[in-house]
């Protein structure tokens, strides 16, 4: 028998609603401790809450999870920019290691007390103090001391990964103010400072004494959360073991959460692998990106005998932005008649049919469904404001509008090939003997690189097809480029770098979207390896508007700020996206639950396999 489960959409959007009220509300008293604390207005759970509103409390505990990655990993460091890490340390919250406060995934961005008891700013937010719970333990045994934050702090602000860096770099003080209390003060008006100040992971100072922390590792950490590591086969193969003596387990926040014994990942060389094992029954939860396949793909004998089932959960974060990116460094796509002239021959619309049936709806713009988003329309009101000191530099359609081309159902869309030699040559390239070539007779070459082990949304096989058919495409502008297939860390190791000419680029966005935004587009990462400015944007713009978001008092000017720096990205033409799901399509073991109250971010980190639990068998 199969199992469908639907959460209500109309519950997602009166949630929604609900936090935007709760958003405009008026701010809490300054200076004072507080349980919790919200980017705009007031935290939606009061000091007396008993748990988060997406976990069951009443969850059983025990049983066994299994789960899967592509590729594989040499590190179990994943705070630095070195080495392959076992990313699960780093993308599933409180699982390891914990930080000071912990994010609730059912509001915007709200934090609520975890390491720390409380919180506790001034109105302008030019500083930040915790106060640490007294009861804070590491897995070991010893308390979580002010001295392991404040190492924690500063060894990832000057050896970590550069998420971590370009924020430290706004700590004006780290001071201890008392036996359990810790204060940053900072040198920059950003608001947001004060969240991220909340969310770092905390280590234990003591374990990496004589090590060197920028250098990848297998050493085993030592955190604070809810789980120790088992056992580790390197590059193949992760257990997590929940920890009995848990410091937090009675903590509100933590009821109904981790509640499997033990949590294994395992990595295959690809996806098509992944899907195999999961029909054998060798992992427990496959989480399906491609309508078409959810439909076609599910009928085989552990679905069929009830051992397996599926569930649909909606959501209500952003799409973000996924697709092939060009990347700017190149002078070849320095030129946004040239970025356009691509996405015209990308024909999605056939691409779309092709590999889903044309069911999931296309990315057109960075912050799709979501309030976030900019729309084709010319811009008004406070978003023409922020725009209009910038107006000479930007390209056509952010002020204006823009729309992506649809594309045609057949093959080749001569419409979208007309376009696109039109772009090309007003850019200086025409076809010359069957070639697109320049003035100086130089022709129109790139390579395509491309991970051969997937990525966390697209299979490789998949990626491959969407190249494919694109390739064919640029045949009829007279271009030929080069498809590289690399290993994981081969891959890694030249995107880190930017060395590449496109590339497929996944990035997930947030309702609340900040400081991480200069990691994804900011002018530092067109030289500084490691960064998600995959495409190399330099824009005074982009800049401008990351920091009006900072600035923002009010949830108005702030979700202007965002339109508006969507407006750049999405006119910028530096991704040719392709299609995402409004939903979350999770097929697993018949046996695993999950709490009919979803969040508002649906199936992010922090709702599985956090809030999943094993059904006590009968």
């Amino acid at each position: 028998m199969r199992f469908f489960k639907f959460t209500n959409e109309s519950a997602i959007w009166r949630r929604i609603a609900l936090c935007l009220c709760v958003a405009s509300m008026p701010l809490a008293s300054p200076a004072e401790p507080m349980h919790a604390i919200a980017m705009y207005g007031e935290p939606a759970l009061s000091p007396d809450f008993t748990h988060l509103p997406y976990a069951n409390p009443d969850a059983p505990k025990g049983g066994t999870i299994r789960l899967a990655e592509t590729g594989t990993f040499d590190s179990l460091n994943p705070w630095i920019l070195m080495g392959n890490p076992v990313w699960p340390i780093f993308t599933q919250p409180g699982l390891l290691t914990e930080s000071l406060m912990t994010r609730s995934i059912d509001e915007p961005f709200t934090l609520y007390g975890l390491l720390a008891e409380s919180v506790e700013t001034d109105a302008d937010r030019t500083w930040v103090e915790f106060t640490l719970r007294p009861e804070a333990r590491f897995s070991d045994g010893t308390p979580v001391t002010v001295q392991d934050v404040m190492w924690s702090y500063e060894v990832l602000g000057t050896k970590g990964h550069p998420r971590y860096t370009a924020v430290w770099a706004k700590v004006e003080k780290m001071e201890q103010t008392g036996p359990r209390t810790v204060r940053f003060t900072f040198n920059s008006s950003d608001r947001e400072l004060s969240m991220l100040m909340g969310m770092r992971p905390i280590l234990k100072k003591a374990k990496w004494e004589g090590r060197d922390f920028s250098q990848s590792s297998l050493m085993v950490p030592i955190g604070s959360g809810p789980y120790v590591i088992e056992k580790v086969d390197p590059g193949r193969a992760i257990t997590f073991r929940r920890n009995p003596d848990y410091w937090g387990r009675n903590l509100a926040v933590t009821q109904g959460m981790h509640n499997f014994d033990v949590i294994r990942y395992d990595y295959f060389g690809d996806a098509s692998a992944m899907f195999e094992a999961f029909k054998a029954g060798e992992i427990d939860v496959w989480r399906e990106l491609v309508a078409a396949r959810w439909e076609r793909n599910f009928d085989f004998p552990a679905i069929r005998e009830g051992r397996m089932v599926k569930s649909e959960i909606l959501h209500g974060r952003p799409s973000g932005i996924m697709g092939l990116v060009m990347n700017t460094r190149n002078p070849l796509f320095a030129d946004w008649r040239v970025r356009q002239a691509l996405i015209e021959a990308f024909n999605y619309r056939f691409i779309n049919m092709t590999l889903s049936g044309g069911k999931d709806p296309r990315i057109t713009s960075y912050f799709a469904n979501s309030e976030l988003a900019m729309q084709p329309q010319p811009a008004t009101g406070r978003e023409a404001e922020l725009l209009a000191p910038f107006a000479d530099d930007l390209p056509p359609g952010t002020l204006e509008g823009y729309a992506l081309p649809e594309g045609g159902e057949r093959a080749i869309d001569r419409k979208g090939i007309r376009a696109a030699l039109e772009l090309l040559r007003q850019a200086g390239w025409t076809v010359q003997d069957g070639e697109l070539r320049n003035a100086q007779g130089h022709p129109f070459s790139f390579e395509i690189l491309l991970n051969q082990s997937g990525s966390a949304m697209r299979s490789s096989a998949e990626t491959r097809q969407i190249v494919d058919i694109f390739v064919q495409s640029l045949r009829n502008l007279g271009i030929q480029p080069r498809v590289t297939l690399l290993d994981a860390a081969q891959y890694v190791e030249r995107t880190n770098n930017y060395q590449f000419d496109m590339t497929w680029y996944e990035r997930g966005l947030s309702l609340s979207p900040g400081n991480e935004q200069r990691l994804y587009w900011g002018r530092e990462g067109v030289a500084t390896p490691g960064s998600k400015n995959w495409m190399g944007i330099d824009s005074p713009a982009v800049e401008a508007m990351i920091a009006e978001m900072g600035h923002a008092h009010t949830h108005e000017d702030f979700v202007a700020a965002v339109k508006a720096l969507d407006r750049i990205l999405t006119a910028g033409r530096y991704v040719i996206p392709v299609s995402y799901s409004r939903i979350s399509r999770l097929a697993h073991r018949a046996d695993l639950d999950y709490p009919e109250n979803t969040p508002l971010y649906g199936d992010w980190p922090g709702f599985m396999p956090e809030t999943w639990w094993q059904e006590e068998r009968k």
